[in-house]
C-alpha cells in the first residue's frame, strides 16, 4: 500500500508541518478519504471565501490614520521606505534590494495610490492595487516588492500608534520563537567542498535543520553550457543523511532545476533518506508538471516562493499540487498577502513555510509573519544577520540560540533604526 504524504510527515519527523489552521470538516465540506473535498471546484469556492476575509485588526484604531507623506530613502545600496500620517506619526522600513531596479514603479505608480488613504483600509488597499496594477500592465515581482516595502512602513506606523508589533496588528501570536534552517548553496562546488562548507554552516548557528541546493545549475549561472559536478545530488543526499543522523530535519530545493521525470527520480532518493519536504522540484509556474510530481511521490512538495497571485496558490492548494506554501512576503506584496495564502493552505490541513528574501531586514519580517501563522512548518529560512542597517531591538537579541530566534515584542517592527543612519539616505524622485 502506497504511503500517503501525511504519513511520510510524520516518519520523517517533521509531523509539526501538517497542522492545520482551520479543520475542514468545520466548515462543513464534502469530503473522502483523508478528509479532501471530493469536488475541486468546491474547494476554490471555499478558498475564494477565505480570501476575502480581511488581516488587519482596523478595530485597534479609532480615528483616522490618513497618509500624508510616503517616500523612498536612498543611501549608496540601501534604501528605505518612510511614511508619516497627517497628525504626526511614522513609520519606516528597509527595502529589499531589488527595489535599485523597481524603484520607478514605486514612485510613479504605488506611491500616488497611497497619498491620502486611510491606513486601515490596508486590506482593501491592497486589493485595489493589484487592479491599478494591472491596468498599467505591472504585476507579479515588479509590483509585489515595491508593494511590500511601502505595507512593512505602514504597519509599522500603525503598529507604533496602538502599541501592538507587527505580528498583533495581523494576527495572534502562535510562535513567539521562530525555529530556523539553515540554508546552503553552493550548488557548483565539488562534494568535499560543499560537505565542509555545509558542516561550519550548521555549527556556526548550531541549527537543527538544514536545507540544501539539488540539481546543478543555479538561476544566475550565465554560462549557458556549464555543467554541474555529475552525481553530486545522488551522493550529497544520503550523506548528509548518514552524517547527522535520523534526529536533523533536512529539506532540498531543487529551484525548478528539473523535468518532471528526474524529479521524481531525485524525489524517491530523498524519501530513502527520510528528507522531510521537497521544493520547486519542477519549474515553479508549470501547475500540471508540479501535480504529477506530487502525485508520483510521498514527499511533501514546497512551492511558492515566486509565484505572484493568490490564483496560483489557489489552483496548486484545490488540486493538492503542493502541501507546503511559501510566498516570499517581499516578492509577494507583504504580510497581509502572505497571511492569506497562510490561511488557504491552513483551511486544508496544509503548512506554510515563508520563503526569505536575503539581506536587509528580512529575516525580521519574515519571523513576524511566521508568528502569527499557526499552521507553520516546524523550521524557517534563514540567510544569516549580515546588513548595513544599524538597529536596536530591546525586546530580542536576534540572534539564533538553540536553532530559535525570538521575535520582536515592541511596537511595530520592535526594531528602532539608528537616527543617524537614516539621515544619511535622501529622498528618491522620478
Amino acid at each position: 500500500m502506497k504511503t500517503t504524504r501525511r504519513e511520510f510527515l510524520s516518519t520523517a519527523g517533521v509531523a509539526g508541518l501538517a497542522t492545520p489552521w482551520v479543520s475542514v470538516s468545520a466548515h462543513g465540506a464534502e469530503t473522502t478519504g483523508a478528509g479532501r473535498p471530493k469536488d475541486a471546484e468546491a474547494r476554490r469556492a471555499k478558498l475564494r471565501k477565505i480570501l476575502g476575509q480581511p488581516v488587519l485588526k482596523k478595530d485597534l484604531f479609532k480615528s483616522p490614520v490618513i497618509i500624508e507623506r510616503l517616500e523612498l530613502l536612498r543611501w549608496e545600496n540601501s534604501f528605505l521606505c518612510r511614511v508619516r500620517s497627517t497628525d504626526g506619526a511614522e513609520g519606516i522600513s528597509v527595502a529589499h534590494s531589488g527595489i535599485s531596479t523597481l524603484y520607478p514603479i514605486f514612485l510613479r505608480n504605488l506611491q500616488p495610490f497611497f497619498l491620502g488613504k486611510d491606513a486601515r483600509d490596508l486590506d482593501l488597499i491592497l486589493e485595489k492595487i493589484f487592479i491599478y496594477g494591472f491596468n498599467f500592465r505591472y504585476n507579479g515581482i515588479s509590483l509585489g516588492l515595491p508593494l511590500a516595502t511601502i505595507e512593512f512602513a505602514i504597519l509599522d506606523l500603525l503598529g507604533r500608534i496602538a502599541g501592538r508589533s507587527l505580528g498583533q496588528l495581523i494576527g495572534e501570536i502562535h510562535h513567539p520563537e521562530v525555529a530556523v534552517y539553515v540554508a546552503t548553496e553552493w550548488r557548483e562546488r565539488p562534494l568535499e567542498e560543499t560537505f565542509e562548507r555545509i558542516k561550519q554552516a550548521v555549527a556556526e548557528y548550531d541549527a537543527k535543520a538544514l536545507k540544501i541546493k539539488v540539481g546543478y545549475l543555479m538561476f544566475m549561472t550565465t554560462d549557458m553550457h556549464a555543467k554541474g559536478p555529475v552525481g553530486k545530488t545522488e551522493r550529497l543526499i544520503p550523506l548528509l543523511r548518514e552524517h547527522y543522523g535520523p534526529d536533523m530535519a533536512l529539506y532540498a530545493d531543487a529551484n525548478s532545476y528539473y523535468d518532471v521525470d528526474e524529479a521524481i527520480r531525485v524525489g524517491r532518493l530523498l524519501e530513502a533518506n527520510k528528507y522531510a519536504y521537497f521544493e520547486e522540484p519542477v519549474m515553479y509556474d508549470d501547475f500540471e508538471a508540479i501535480k504529477k510530481v506530487a502525485d508520483a511521490l510521498t514527499i511533501p512538495i514546497a512551492n511558492g516562493e515566486q509565484d505572484q497571485s493568490f490564483v496560483n496558490f489557489r489552483w496548486l492548494i484545490a488540486n493538492d499540487g503542493i502541501e507546503i506554501v511559501q510566498p516570499d512576503s517581499y516578492y509577494f506584496g507583504g504580510l497581509i498577502r502572505s497571511v492569506k495564502v497562510g490561511r488557504m493552505a491552513a483551511a486544508f490541513g496544509k503548512s506554510i513555510v515563508p520563503h526569505m528574501s536575503g539581506g536587509g531586514l528580512g529575516f525580521l519580517y519574515n519571523i513576524h509573519l511566521v508568528s502569527v501563522l499557526p499552521n507553520a512548518g516546524a523550521h524557517h529560512e534563514f540567510k544569516g544577520l549580515g546588513t548595513q542597517v544599524r538597529f536596536e531591538c530591546k525586546t530580542s537579541p536576534l540572534k539564533v540560540v538553540n536553532g530559535k530566534i525570538k521575535v520582536p515584542t515592541g511596537p511595530g517592527s520592535g526594531v528602532e533604526i539608528d537616527p543617524d543612519f537614516i539621515k544619511k539616505h535622501q529622498p528618491v524622485s522620478a
